[in-house]
């Protein structure tokens, strides 16, 4: 599995070279102009009832050499289920790395997904998944992913994810993504949105925040099913 990986990063580091989407240093996560707020707040509404937000892996044929799914790790969702990067197969992915208990940044790149799949027409978003993977292995249980569900009233077609320290520093090489744990509990990390295609192939990045997003909505139409 390690010398998989290891050829995986080089194929995905000429990808991310040439769709040069990657930042080149971490953005902060939190807004220098606003006083820093608590590491994790309770959600302000009760907690909604949760759709089933994994799949089992398709046995399908097998994976291309430039799939992220070959990351074969088993992660833990919201809802407490494994799940395997390899689940969400056969539909197009966005995939984003953030933390639940982040002040700014974070909530400013859920929202540019947002944007980008308001984008996207009724049957192409319907279909549409999108993954967050949090890069706080301490803090990010369960529960903590799922008060974040519920703040950002994400419904079923978001997948949030936790797993090892290992796993998370792998998928973060793999896509280009950089982050930092500073002294006050807070990451600096790149804002960087990703789509990927049917076979988990990355087939366009966005970097930055409250930007431009019809270019991640244009890939994703122009997506087809190789499955």
């Amino acid at each position: 599995m390690k010398s998989k990986l290891v050829s995986l990063v080089l194929l995905a580091g000429g990808v991310l070279g040439a769709l040069g989407a990657a930042e080149s240093a971490p953005a902060p996560c939190c807004d220098p102009a606003k006083p820093a707020a608590a590491a994790c707040c309770a959600p302000e509404k009760p907690a909604a009832t949760l759709a089933p937000c994994c799949v089992e892996e398709k046995p399908d044929k097998p994976l291309t050499d430039r799939s992220l799914y070959q990351h074969d790790a088993v992660w833990t969702s919201d809802a407490g289920r494994p799940v395997k990067l390899a689940s969400l197969r056969g539909q197009p992915v966005i995939v984003a790395m953030f933390f639940a208990s982040c002040e700014y940044a974070c909530p400013v790149l859920v929202k540019d997904v947002q944007r980008a799949r308001d984008l996207l027409a009724p049957e192409v978003r319907a279909k549409t998944k999108v993954l967050l993977v949090t890069f706080d292995t301490a803090r990010d249980t369960p529960p903590a992913l799922r008060a974040f569900r519920e703040r950002f009233e994400l419904d079923e077609n978001w997948v949030l994810l936790r797993g090892a320290d290992t796993a998370v520093q792998d998928l973060a090489m793999l896509l280009g993504v950089k982050y930092k744990l500073d002294a006050r509990g807070q990451y600096s990390h790149s804002n960087l949105m990703t789509v990927l295609n049917h076979e988990g192939e990355i087939a366009h990045q966005h970097a930055g925040l409250m930007g431009d997003v019809s270019e991640v909505a244009k890939k994703i139409a122009g997506l087809k099913s190789g499955i």
